[in-house]
């Protein structure tokens, strides 16, 4: 019996002992070496993707554009590429004198330029939004030709937009041809230059007066 009772007391001084060699410096040393190590990975971590996430943010945005798009707005001459223009008016003059004229037109004025050809001029469509010389609120819905005559000078244009008038109404009503039902035909022809995306005009409109306007292509 009592071999017994020592050789129990062997095996468990046996088992104890190598638990008795991990000293209490070293069994907590390794968790507070792991939780650090985790820290300084997420921080790590972290700092990689801040650091990442403008180039990343930038990458897709390049990538979620069209290819055509990337093109226009890199080309070394807009003028040529851009399928968009805007502009806005300026200035007005009228060639006769009358005490009804309003030389601030308020004019909002968009085309699309297409890429076909007609007459050996660029086709294009739009619309603008205007108060006419007499202070009426008006439309102009057209298409027509840009042309780009001097091949030394592509900045330099000209254009003609052909389509119907609306807003000539009551006492000035016939101060435009062909307007007994209320829309009338138009044609307007103008002159333009443009400075990488920036443009002005000056347009004729009929024998009534001019307009210089200021506008941007867009691709």
């Amino acid at each position: 019996m009592s071999s017994r009772i020592r050789r129990t007391s062997r095996i468990s001084l046996s088992v104890r002992f190598p638990m008795h060699r991990c000293h209490p410096a070293k069994t907590t040393l390794v968790p507070r070496c792991a939780w650090l190590r985790a820290l300084l990975a997420f921080w790590f971590a972290g700092l990689a993707g801040m650091m990442a996430a403008p180039a990343l943010a930038q990458s897709a945005a390049t990538q979620a554009l069209p290819e055509s798009w990337k093109t226009a707005w890199e080309a070394p001459e807009p003028w040529r590429t851009d399928r968009f223009y805007i502009q806005t008016s300026v200035a007005t003059v009228h060639f006769s004198s009358d005490p009804n004229h309003d030389n601030t037109q308020n004019l909002i004025y968009g085309e699309w330029r297409l890429p076909q050809r007609f007459l050996e001029g660029q086709v294009l469509v739009g619309a603008s939004f205007f108060d006419n010389s007499f202070g009426q609120s008006s439309q102009f819905v057209f298409g027509g030709l840009l042309w780009r005559p001097i091949e030394k000078a592509p900045e330099f244009y000209v254009k003609v937009a052909a389509g119907v008038i609306h807003g000539y109404t009551g006492e000035f009503k016939n101060k435009i041809p062909a307007n007994s039902s209320g829309y009338a035909p138009g044609i307007v022809p103008a002159v333009g230059y443009c400075y990488n995306r920036f443009c002005g005009e000056m347009i004729l409109f009929g024998t009534a007066g001019m307009l210089w306007t200021i506008g941007m292509t867009l691709p």
